[in-house]
């Protein structure tokens, strides 16, 4: 079966959104510091995240499914990260 041309461009843009994630996660780990991140941003990143893989079930579309779930946990990860950081400058030293 040859590969389609949108399941190519599909596959790219799934590597790159999952990509695009890695290296502010890293950052804000490694600095334990995501004061310069927009929480808004973020809620409404991992909300839209969870509104395509509702998307992605509804269409049985697994590479929708399978992309925007990593995106989710990683976009998630920033967010909770993001929370318990500014908690922590919130309380000072």
């Amino acid at each position: 079966m040859p590969i389609e041309t949108a399941d190519l461009v599909g596959t790219a843009a799934g590597l790159c959104s999952m990509a695009s994630f890695t290296p502010q996660l890293l950052k804000i780990w490694r600095e334990k510091d995501a004061s310069s991140l927009s929480l808004r941003m973020y809620i409404v990143t991992v909300t839209g995240f969870s509104l395509w893989i509702v998307y992605g079930v509804l269409e049985t579309s697994f590479p929708v499914v399978l992309t925007n779930s990593v995106c989710l946990v990683l976009s998630g990860a920033i967010l909770a990260l993001k929370w318990r950081y500014s908690r922590r400058e919130a309380e000072g030293p």
